[in-house]
């Protein structure tokens, strides 16, 4: 019998050296970065990985910390065996994963980023579209995440138009993550504001 392909949680995404011991900066993907000193054994993978345990990286976490700053915001690792900056270079651009059943609960009003990926957003009865991927404000160069503004939902409608819909709480009424569903009520004029024509090419 096949074992059933086991899905993933993203909880960060490695940018690039930082440091001359093999340290790796991060984009945070979770609001619980001490969960590093609890869970240390992660897998690295390219982003978007469906696949086997066996097919992804195994990766031991053996210490980490939240850098201040221009890179406020992101996260430093440093894991077993990856001692040099060529190592680090060697592992840039992937994704920091996890098995789902391995994730860490949530309380009632949070969710994981990555889980918001191919939910239907729908304002009252209405679908707006799906999520396709979610945006994090950055500074004016891109170097560090502005932790204060909201993550934006980039949806498709059924029309091919992008829509950008701030993930706040203020706008939602339930996120059903296992549904692929996340309920909102939106202001009047949001969506319209919001929306670029699509690529009609």
């Amino acid at each position: 019998m096949t074992k059933a392909t086991p899905s993933w949680i993203v909880l960060a995404h490695l940018l690039r050296p930082q440091g001359r011991k093999g340290e790796v900066l991060a984009e945070l993907f979770t609001d619980f970065p001490e969960r590093f000193e609890e869970q240390t054994r992660v897998f690295l993978a390219a982003s978007g990985f469906a696949g086997e345990e066996s097919e992804a990286r195994a990766a031991e976490v053996v210490a980490f910390w939240l850098p201040v700053g221009k890179n406020e915001g992101r996260i430093v690792l440093q894991f077993a065996g990856i001692d040099t900056i060529s190592d680090a270079e060697a592992v840039a651009g992937l994704d920091v994963i996890v098995p789902r059943e391995e994730r860490r609960p949530l309380d009632d009003d949070s969710v994981y980023i990555s889980e918001l990926i191919g939910c239907t957003v729908y304002d009252g009865a209405i679908a707006v579209g799906v999520v396709e991927d979610v945006q994090f404000a950055t500074t004016a160069d891109g170097a560090r995440r502005l932790a204060d503004a909201a993550p934006l939902l980039e949806i498709t409608s059924l029309a091919g138009d992008e829509i950008l819909i701030p993930f706040v709480k203020a706008f939602l009424v339930a996120v059903d993550t296992e549904a692929k569903r996340i309920e909102m009520k939106l202001p009047d004029g949001l969506i319209e504001v919001n929306r670029s024509p699509g690529d009609k090419s």
